[in-house]
């Protein structure tokens, strides 16, 4: 009944607004809208404490759902050490963005349709991280697409909104496919989709199909994760309110992907070669995004290339088979990346919608409060100790370091390492060009309202202390929890700690003093051919252009012009214009006269006779 709570709260927020919020009060939609959030919160932290999480796991079987001959599939719900995890990531950051989105979009007329689709949102992303299968979890999965169509698209009326909400859908329908693929062979090669029993039944699978099964279950997490090749659609979800994007990039979405393969990590640990497709996918994922968040003027595009490059850090971490620090680090980046988010909206709410760093600067006086969240949100992405990012990130490194001494690849600790110093210099230039004299602008910025002050201010004492779950000198409780979920990963030998920290580290505070210098002053440097490069994205969508979508329009035209065209209508026009043209014949045949009739039958009678009288 627990279980069944932590979503009926949210859901049925969404129900109400859905149907009724139209006809209440402002005042009472936010309060509705975030109270349900949090009261699925405080379940969640409720189902979390009972002794069955950590015992192997609280069930609440729901219904009986699909029973074909020797396959059954209930619907159900699952709590364990994992899933409370993302429950309480979920709920607990849900609920921030929720009271955030008070103020920020006190304005907007959809404001009920708004807070309906948010909590439809956290109810569908929490039917996700909760589902006892594979197609409950799907079921959630495919919700959460709807959602993010929904609210990336929540300005309709706005071509570039519109357009970004179809390509989030479309882009996602791909990896989706590759999903539904790989449940599909898994339910005919094990006859179960129970996530219990998939583990147990991974040695009994052919390896060809193990690693058939994992590959076409990765296609899906590279869609839902914005991995390289299915990225493309996060960037443009900007287009959404900031904190629909803060609620995507940092607690719901894009982290389903990595859940997925945490989730299912049996199967994954049993399929080595794609173990290291994930690692190396994700690898080069990092290094790429960062360069492109390296040259980008648009604040929120910046962070959206960030969380894109932090995500391929956790894809790292689940392809070295790290998968607690990849969780751990999932948990760090909902805090900080929320954070970031959430300033770059109080920026943009202060400057009218303004988001373009070359006409900010100079913010930090007037925002001081929003200055200081950014910074405690940038020194946490750059992994800078003591601040959050530091612990998770640094694991992963580890775990690379350590995976490539035993036969991994060392470029994939390569990457990563000059992902960090990459990403050290693009958050530095974020924080320059926004917030340090001179101003670019004419306006009058000021502070944020405090209900969304507040929840930046939640979210920076996570992004510090949040790294305290994760630090030996306190114990690591969460490190230690998720230890304990992952009993079945190998274990490997730990490398020299204290060089391989400080390796990080120093990289880290090298790329902040790099940023420092080439930006110091809110200069624009371009960097050149390679700045040029990167902001083209290295190419990758235009190659996408010429080699999918040009191909892809011209079949499309060819079909509408010459099969559809000429083609079917053509046969079809053709037996019309036949039949008109027999019709025509026939009616010169039928002139009216006497005469004329009986010399047809006269002719008839001889043609008769002629053939009785010779055969």
């Amino acid at each position: 009944m627990l279980l069944a709570l932590i979503i009926a709260f949210p859901l049925a927020g969404w129900l109400i607004l859905g149907v009724v919020g139209g006809r209440l009060p402002r005042r009472v939609i936010g309060i509705l809208a975030s109270g349900t959030v949090a009261l699925a919160f405080v379940a969640s932290v409720a189902a979390s404490r009972h002794p069955a999480v950590s015992a192997g796991g609280l069930t609440a079987p729901l219904f009986s759902w699909i029973a074909a001959g020797a396959l059954t599939v209930p619907a159900g719900l699952l709590m364990d050490r994992l899933s409370s995890l993302m429950a309480l990531v979920v709920t607990g950051v849900g609920f921030l963005i929720h009271v955030y989105s008070i103020g920020y979009m006190a304005d907007d007329r959809s404001y009920a349709r708004y807070f309906a689709y948010l909590n439809l949102f956290i109810a569908s992303m929490l039917l996700l991280v909760l589902g006892s299968n594979l197609l409950v979890l799907f079921v959630g999965w495919e919700l959460v697409g709807l959602c993010s169509y929904l609210l990336i698209g929540f300005w309709f009326d706005r071509e570039r909104a519109a357009q970004a909400g179809r390509k989030a859908f479309v882009v996602n329908r791909i990896g989706d496919a590759g999903f539904l693929l790989g449940i599909l062979l898994l339910a005919t090669s094990t006859g179960t989709l129970e996530l219990g029993r998939i583990g147990s039944l991974a040695s009994q699978m052919a390896p060809g199909v193990l690693t058939a099964v994992t590959l076409l279950l990765f296609v899906g997490a590279t869609g839902k994760s914005a991995q390289l090749p299915l990225y493309v659609w996060l960037p443009d979800a900007m287009e959404g309110p900031t904190p629909v994007s803060a609620l995507i990039h940092a607690a719901t979405m894009v982290t389903a992907g990595v859940y997925m393969i945490a989730r299912l990590h049996p199967l994954f640990l049993a399929a080595p070669l794609t173990l290291s497709v994930v690692a190396g996918v994700g690898a080069a994922t990092a290094f790429f995004a960062a360069t492109v968040a390296l040259v980008q003027w648009d604040l929120k595009r910046v962070l959206a290339y960030s969380t894109i490059s932090q995500l391929g850090y956790m894809f790292v971490a689940m392809g070295v088979v790290a998968m607690p620090a990849g969780m751990f680090h999932l948990t760090t980046h909902a805090f900080f990346k929320a954070l970031l988010f959430l300033a770059a909206g109080s920026v943009m709410h202060a400057m009218g919608g303004v988001i373009d760093m070359r006409q900010l600067g100079g913010l930090a006086g007037a925002m001081r409060w929003t200055a200081f969240g950014f910074v405690i949100g940038a020194l946490a992405l750059a992994g800078i100790p003591p601040f959050a990012g530091f612990f998770s990130k640094d694991l992963i490194l580890e775990a690379a370091f350590t995976s490539a001494q035993h036969g991994g690849s060392w470029l994939v600790w390569v990457a990563g390492l000059a992902t960090a110093f990459v990403t050290a210099v693009y958050v530095t230039r974020a924080a320059i060009l926004t917030f340090l004299p001179p101003a670019a602008h004419h306006g009058h910025p000021h502070e944020a309202p405090p209900t969304m002050r507040w929840p930046m201010a939640a979210l920076a004492v996570l992004s510090v202390g949040g790294g305290a779950l994760g630090a030996q000198a306190v114990g690591a409780p969460l490190l230690h929890s998720l230890d304990r979920f992952f009993a079945t990963a190998p274990a490997t030998e730990s490398a020299p700690a204290v060089l391989l920290t400080m390796i990080p580290v120093a990289i880290g505070a090298l790329g902040m003093v790099m940023g420092v210098f080439l930006y110091r002053g809110r200069r624009e440097v371009t960097l050149g051919a390679v700045g040029r490069f990167f902001e083209r994205q290295w190419y990758v969508e235009r190659v996408y252009d010429a080699a999918i979508l040009a191909p892809a329009r011209a079949l499309a035209q060819f079909c509408a012009d010459v099969i559809e065209t000429r083609g079917i209508d053509g046969a079809v026009n053709g037996v019309a214009a036949l039949v008109v043209r027999a019709g025509g014949t026939l009616r010169r045949a039928q002139t009216g006269f006497v005469r004329s009739y009986a010399a047809a039958i006269l002719a008839g009678t001889i043609v008769v006779l002629g053939y009785w009288l010779l055969r």
